[in-house]
């Protein structure tokens, strides 16, 4: 069967709760600790974002899940597959697509794609399909004659990506695969991703670029030096790290703005109030605000009755972003 034939193919392995699991991975290189008790629960069908700068072991603990390298302590499962004692069955359950492309340019696009096939045994009767479904489904179909070495670096991302899915595993495991792109590339494999997702596939993959990781994960880890600073999906952590509604209320000046804080401060539902950095000759206080939208509007009201000029009154998102700040600077322990 052709890729896009089992898009719809149910596994009972796929409906395990979690399709990748770690117990404590440590990694050492000498005195050098990279990993540090790393304990992942990623859902299967799920987009799972592993958010970290650069350095903090991403990229290790990939390379352990994928078996290229062996963990110093723990262990870890792919679609119930032991990476320690199961290796081969791993590798089958995974499409792996590491950060740097592959030194196999000197091919055609349909070529690079026919060869990754036959190192998974696909017979060769079956290859010409395959390769046609791929090329349409990362939209390359018109380059299919094209050098390899000839694609813009977002196309060869996506053949890369084409790649990985030639014997269509369970799981993708994806280094940063939108490093180095260009705004509109970036967009074209987020897209991409929510599409295999759609097909079943769960997509685990690294980033530090925050912003892709946020449209289109449903779920993320985030890592730190080697730890895993905390996981869940990002809507669980951003009511975990964001209890309160952030207010920001915008007046003509510094004094106005002390008036604006000590006169919330009394009021209900404000857990905190603070004047942050003036911005264009203006001021503005920063409100931690408990209540629902009712009492956002009393506030609002309460404020306009004591007369106070509000040049804006503004609640801040709960970005991605702001919540990895938090997290990363040891705010929230």
């Amino acid at each position: 069967m052709t890729i896009l034939a089992e898009a719809d193919r149910a596994s009972g392995e796929e409906s395990m709760e979690w399709i990748i699991k770690s117990e404590e991975l440590d990694k050492s290189f000498g005195n050098f600790e990279a990993l540090r008790g790393i304990s992942l629960e990623v859902p299967a069908g799920s987009i799972y974002g592993f958010v970290g700068p650069n350095g903090a072991g991403k990229t290790t603990t990939m390379r352990i899940l994928t078996t290229l390298t062996r963990p110093s302590a723990g262990e870890a499962w792919v679609a119930g597959h032991s990476v320690l004692e199961d290796r081969r069955a791993v590798r089958r359950a995974i499409g792996y697509m590491p950060d740097e492309f592959g030194v196999y340019e000197d091919l055609r696009v349909w070529e690079y794609l026919d060869f990754f096939a036959a190192c998974y045994d696909i017979p060769e009767n079956q290859r010409k399909a395959l390769v046609g479904d791929l090329l349409e489904l990362v939209d390359l179909s018109h380059r299919r004659e094209e050098m390899v070495d000839k694609l813009s670096r977002g196309m060869k991302q996506r053949l890369s990506l084409a790649r990985t899915l030639a014997h269509d595993p369970q799981v993708l495991i994806l280094d940063e695969p939108a490093s180095g792109l260009d705004p509109r590339a970036r967009v074209e494999i987020r897209e991409l991703l929510g599409e295999l997702a759609k097909m079943g596939k769960t997509i685990f993959f690294s980033s530090h670029i925050l912003a892709d990781v946020e449209d289109v994960c449903s779920h993320i880890g985030i890592i730190e030096a080697g730890e895993l600073i905390m996981q869940g999906s990002i809507d669980e952590l951003k009511l975990q790290l964001m209890a309160h509604r952030e207010i920001v209320i915008t007046v003509l000046d510094h004094a106005v703005a002390e008036r604006v804080r000590s006169l919330v401060n009394n009021l209900d539902r404000v857990v905190a109030a603070e004047i942050i950095t003036p911005k264009n000759g203006r001021a503005r206080v920063r409100v931690d605000f408990a209540g629902n939208d009712l009492e956002l509007g009393e506030l609002s009201r309460r404020l306009v009755a004591d007369d106070v000029l509000l040049l804006g009154f503004n609640e801040e998102e709960r970005d991605l972003e702001h919540m990895f700040m938090r997290v990363t600077r040891g705010l929230v322990t």
